[in-house]
């Protein structure tokens, strides 16, 4: 993938879009020796996993993680971390920024919004998992997609299958999502970009219709 300096991932619960966001900093921070990368979690309302989950690992690789205070706690507090400021006004900076599954992810993140569409040096990718039970086909998905817009106002510019059982996912798994995921690129008008799937599957998969996203997963929190 080419990436832009700041890339923003959004999708429902259970999308799969926190293992991309941590894996993708991970993998920006070994590509820029010498700039900051940063990874910031506006995923407010308490989902499974957390970025914060992964914190030492992050650390350890040079990634400067930004989150809510509460993180990993049961308060419910839709802010926006302070520190969110230091990615539009430090240019030198690259950033993926965890969205959320809802508007009110997004509603933080549109106090920032006006200043990351003005520099035009951005993603957001919409992460599709044709599994969930809330987004089953492809008309869910775009309504997904218009309350994420209408709430931070910024328009997604692609869209990463993450389509998985979890531990049951199998390579044959994956490859029942192709269709799925076409539909979801037609109905939404947006690129395919990638294909997210487990390091331990990704060297199964040779008739991917994109680019794949190989990813180590975040254990489960205990």
């Amino acid at each position: 993938m080419n990436y832009k300096r700041i890339t923003l991932l959004s999708g429902h619960y259970g999308s799969g879009k926190t293992n991309i966001a941590v894996n993708m900093a991970a993998r920006l921070a070994g590509m820029n020796l010498k700039k900051k990368t940063a990874l910031a979690d506006l995923d407010i309302v308490n989902p499974y996993f957390r970025s914060a989950d992964s914190r030492s690992e992050l650390e350890a690789l040079g990634v400067y993680l930004i989150c809510s205070e509460y993180a990993n706690t049961n308060i419910d507090a839709p802010a926006m971390p302070q520190e969110m400021y230091s990615i539009v006004d430090d240019k030198e900076m690259t950033a993926v920024i965890d969205v959320g599954g809802d508007e009110r992810g997004a509603l933080a993140l549109g106090r920032i919004s006006d200043r990351i569409r003005q520099e035009a040096d951005y993603d957001m990718y919409l992460v599709i998992n044709r599994f969930r039970p809330l987004t089953p086909d492809a008309e869910s998905i775009l309504e997904v997609k218009k309350e994420i817009e209408d709430a931070c106002r910024l328009p997604f510019t692609g869209i990463i299958n993450c389509s998985n059982l979890g531990a049951e996912t199998t390579a044959q798994v994956i490859r029942s999502s192709y269709g799925f995921a076409d539909e979801v690129s037609r109905l939404c008008k947006l690129p395919l970009r990638a294909l997210a799937v487990s390091e331990t599957l990704a060297g199964q998969i040779t008739d991917a219709p994109c680019e794949i996203f190989p990813m180590r997963l975040q254990k489960r929190p205990v």
